[in-house]
């Protein structure tokens, strides 16, 4: 059995996506999960791009290394090769439903706050499970940087229980 395909995908691929890619394989490792993650953008405004140096700075006072990330636009073609694909936000799954070439791949769209245990009985219209954009915190502490790592980890958790239903655990 191939690994499970996942990818998260978030506006400029520079901030929450890359960070929910680095948090997520750091856990589903952790767990012993034969999974492949990445992450893209849903709009090309940053393809080529690292992550934004203060969602790098959170990664790592999190413990977790951002630094090797390259910003990318998702391809619709790319339904046929992923498992998952994780929305940040409601309006990226919105984007990603429309982009999606058929039911089937329509299927495999969840938000990633979708996961989190304590979130999971919400509506899937409700905001709050949307990770909030930080590319605009222009504050000195980058608080809403840090907030992002937060829910992100929220989420991870429930993911990677999610995951550990659905792939083999290497030997």
């Amino acid at each position: 059995m191939s690994a499970y395909r996942i990818c998260f995908v978030c506006t400029g691929n520079i901030c929450r996506s890359p960070s929910a890619e680095v948090i997520v394989r750091a856990r589903a490792q952790d767990a012993g999960l034969d999974v492949d993650v990445d992450s893209a953008g849903t709009d090309s405004y940053h393809v080529g791009d690292g992550a934004d140096e203060r969602a790098v700075q959170a990664l790592k006072n999190a413990g977790y290394d951002g630094t090797r990330h390259v910003a990318r636009q998702f391809d619709e073609d790319w339904f046929a090769g992923r498992d998952l694909i994780v929305a940040m936000d409601r309006g990226h799954a919105r984007i990603l439903h429309a982009l999606a070439p058929d039911e089937e791949s329509a299927a495999k769209i969840r938000l990633l706050r979708s996961f989190d245990p304590d979130l999971e009985d919400l509506d899937h219209d409700d905001r709050r499970l949307d990770v909030p954009d930080p590319y605009y915190d222009r504050s000195a502490e980058n608080h809403e940087f840090t907030e992002m790592i937060e829910q992100i980890e929220a989420a991870a958790d429930g993911l990677v229980d999610f995951l550990a239903e659905r792939t083999e655990h290497p030997a």
